[in-house]
């Protein structure tokens, strides 16, 4: 017989397993419970930085990706304040950059977009920042929009740890973070960075375009259009 205590923390009452070294995160995706989230990935190193997917344990509020998962903890995730904790933020990202979906090549696959629709949001709220950020088209098949860049570092992360080429970096910050590239023109075209590469792939928005391939996925069968969050 075994003498095995399995560990578990309850979500919204329901209990769900975890192991060592598990966030509540990765407890919730490997349950199948949906936490709000956009600058985490599985297999990346947890940034903590757009904190849509704060929750309240034992009464007070963590970043699930960060905070580890430990027995017996009770998370809430699903609630009107947090809901609505959620939809300000979300608010705030899309005012602070020119997000006009109608007009990107990523609506329809755009997790910002499906977040907003996700938590109810109907508005900027907000009065738009329009903020006017360089547009780096020099390199041969990719485009990088900063003006639509959500500093989620995702870009950065996948860079560094999965294709091994330190390409990107954040810059700055408040209101003049923005993301850099690490050559000695600061241009994109002057990298190493592969249309192949993880990084090129990663974006959850519009700040990283594919060139010459511009709605061959048509509006209505994109990830979002065919799914919910």
């Amino acid at each position: 017989m075994s003498n095995t205590v399995e560990t578990t923390i309850i979500i919204d009452g329901q209990v769900v397993p975890f192991h060592d070294g598990q966030t509540i995160m990765d407890a919730a995706l490997a349950a199948g419970i949906y936490i709000p989230h956009l600058c985490h990935k599985p297999g990346l190193t947890p940034h903590g930085s757009c904190k849509l997917c704060t929750v309240d344990v034992d009464g007070r509020s963590v970043s699930a990706c960060t905070f580890p998962a430990s027995h017996g903890m009770q998370v809430a995730n699903n609630t009107p304040a947090l809901t609505e904790v959620r939809k300000s933020l979300v608010q705030m990202l899309f005012v602070e950059g020119n997000h006009l979906c109608p007009t990107c090549d990523k609506t329809g696959d755009c997790t910002l977009q499906a977040l907003g629709y996700y938590l109810g949001m109907l508005d900027g709220h907000y009065p738009p920042f329009y903020p006017l950020r360089e547009v780096d088209a020099s390199h041969p098949d990719l485009i990088l929009d900063r003006d639509r860049c959500i500093m989620c570092a995702l870009c950065v992360r996948a860079s560094q740890e999965v294709d091994g080429k330190n390409v990107f970096a954040l810059s700055g910050r408040g209101a003049i973070n923005h993301v850099i590239v690490n050559t000695v023109s600061g241009k994109l075209g002057d990298s190493d960075l592969s249309k192949d590469d993880l990084a090129a792939h990663i974006c959850p928005v519009g700040a990283i375009l594919h060139k010459n391939h511009g709605h061959e996925v048509p509006i209505g069968r994109r990830t979002f259009d065919l799914h919910s969050v």
